[in-house]
């Protein structure tokens, strides 16, 4: 990595020789001979590391210049090392540079060692304080987000949507997850990341809905100290915390229309400024974005920009619900059994046949969620060694329930092999749709003929 230092100092000698050196040492310099020059670079350009000099044109011996133009600094970056250099050092100079805001002091002719000692050593604390603040808001990203705990996929369905997400997931194709609430959209993006090129790099999620249409470019693109009111420190958005890695924008529907060319051009370009900042930055992101909106009636409706469309579903994978994934409700069930009655310590075995019968005929409204948080409370609630139907509290949305539950039969659905659970599945299903292969077999996602061979199969 080669870092960037601007040089400033009046006498261009000077500038010449340390340009010279901080080549050798590997270092990308830009050089500025005034104040001025020094703060319009500051506005133009990202810098890692200012050398300046304290005495310019107008008094070549207080070092005042030098001193109000690292308060100016300080006024719009808190945060990018300085190194103050003066031919007419004294203990009241250096300790008033420091006082402003200088990280460090060194006189004129300069010791060459000692100078890239400092420069060095600041620019590892600088990356140290860096990857710190980057990794306490990737960690309070973390901290904050909510996300189901099983990535199930027995069921045809689930299977076609596994294969399209590995076609694409190692590319860097921006992907659109549409689906029903609770269905999986979140965790589904974090599994494409985990299949990609970029799974060593970070995974930041944003809910596009939950922010402020006044802090939107705060939010993603972060900002700079004093932008304003409450801008008490610089902040870091989520683009350049994503750089290198993955971006993924949950409720993409509810962006304001005000604010979607402003993240359309990121995604054109890359590029991004700080509020508050004029200087562009680059960030290399893969965007995945989810919602259950119908974005192209929106479109219509002019609520949601065509050309955002475009550039976020190259790729569009449409999670079913569950009430069509039926063959996936039994091992997700098991598995949220599982995860609560461990979380509550409750000495359960298992969900009784009649409860899962009922979990089967369910309709699902609100999806894997609603499952998740049904089997928590029905670990809570349950009385005897088994979660039983009653504990389900389940009173709406339930088809044809007196034909699907199976008394005679008392075996726990965990005890049965995958034969045995697919032959029960499809005979539950087959009774709760009346007898009707066609629609039992779109429950199931079953193909037609996929679904007569196991009919034939299983004798039923």
């Amino acid at each position: 990595m080669s870092y960037k230092v601007l040089l400033a100092d009046d006498d261009i000698n000077i500038l010449a020789a340390l340009k010279l050196q901080l080549k050798v040492e590997g270092f990308v310099s830009t050089a500025v001979t005034t104040p001025n020059e020094v703060l319009k670079a500051l506005k133009e350009q990202c810098f890692d590391l200012i050398l300046m000099d304290l005495n310019y044109q107008q008094d070549t011996t207080s070092g005042d210049e030098g001193l109000t133009l690292i308060t100016d600094i300080r006024k719009t970056d808190a945060l990018i090392p300085i190194v103050a250099m003066t031919g007419w050092g004294t203990i009241d100079i250096a300790v008033d540079a420091m006082r402003r805001g200088a990280n460090d002091f060194i006189e004129k002719p300069c010791d060459n060692n000692r100078l890239f000692n400092i420069l060095k050593n600041l620019l590892a604390l600088r990356d140290s304080q860096q990857r710190s603040q980057r990794l306490a808001t990737e960690n309070e990203l973390l901290r904050k987000s909510t996300q189901p705990e099983h990535w199930v996929c027995q069921s045809k369905a689930m299977q076609q949507v596994m294969k399209l997400v590995n076609n694409v997931a190692a590319t860097d194709i921006n992907i659109l997850i549409t689906g029903e609430n609770g269905t999986g959209k979140s965790q589904l993006a974090n599994i494409i990341h985990q299949y990609s090129a970029r799974h060593a790099h970070s995974f930041i999620t944003v809910n596009m809905g939950a922010i402020n249409e006044a802090i939107f470019e705060s939010e993603l693109f972060g900002h700079v100290k004093g932008s304003f009111t409450d801008a008490k420190v610089n902040r870091i958005g989520r683009f350049e915390l994503a750089d290198h890695g993955c971006l993924f924008m949950d409720e993409i529907a509810n962006i304001p229309l005000s604010q979607q060319a402003k993240l359309l051009r990121v995604l054109e370009s890359g590029e991004f400024e700080k509020l508050g900042s004029s200087k562009s930055q680059q960030a290399s992101v893969r965007i995945i974005s989810a919602t259950n909106a119908d974005l192209d009636h929106m479109v219509s409706e002019k609520l949601f920009r065509q050309d955002l469309l475009f550039r976020l579903n190259s790729i569009e994978i449409l999670i079913p619900p569950l009430r069509e994934r039926v063959a996936d409700i039994p091992v997700l069930a098991n598995n949220f059994f599982k995860k609560y009655s461990q979380k509550y310590q409750r000495n359960i075995d298992g969900i009784s046949l009649a409860a899962m019968d009922k979990l089967i005929a369910y309709q699902w409204p609100g999806n894997i969620r609603e499952l998740d948080h049904l089997i928590e409370r029905a670990v809570l609630m349950a009385s005897s060694s088994e979660i039983e139907a009653d504990d389900l509290l389940l009173k709406s949305s339930i088809t044809n329930t007196s034909n699907i539950t199976d008394s005679a039969n008392n075996e726990d659905w965990a005890q049965l092999s995958m034969e045995e659970a697919e032959e029960k599945l499809i005979s539950l299903v087959l009774r709760r749709c009346s007898g009707n292969a066609k629609e039992a077999a779109h429950s199931l996602g079953y193909s037609k003929s996929a679904f007569y061979r196991r009919l034939d199969k299983f004798g039923l």
